[in-house]
């Protein structure tokens, strides 16, 4: 079974994060009052590869869809994991036609 993380939203930087043994994998952000523009994801070298940036991800949506914006994935990384999982498209600006 996977550690389950606690996901922060650093406002200062804009992104949400993990604490990882001294790591920061994070999820850059910019954001409207009903719209949250995911832009980057990036995960610290040593972090790869152990699935962590899906379970960031996934922690994220839940995060955006509990607060009701509406998500407009400029990430790749996030646009293939909407692709993957399709449940989450319903979170998806419907004016993104990329999904």
């Amino acid at each position: 079974m996977k550690p389950t993380y606690l996901l922060k939203n650093n406002r200062i930087n804009k992104q949400y994060e993990f604490h990882i043994e001294g790591s920061i994998p994070k999820v850059e952000y910019r954001r409207t009052k009903e719209k949250i523009y995911l832009t980057h994801t990036e995960i610290p070298k040593k972090l790869e590869g152990q699935g962590i940036a899906s379970q960031l991800v996934k922690a994220v949506f839940e995060e955006i869809e509990r607060q009701g914006l509406t998500l407009v994935p400029l990430c790749p990384f996030v646009a293939g994991y909407i692709q993957e999982h399709p449940e989450w498209k319903k979170l998806v600006a419907k004016d993104v036609n990329s999904m």
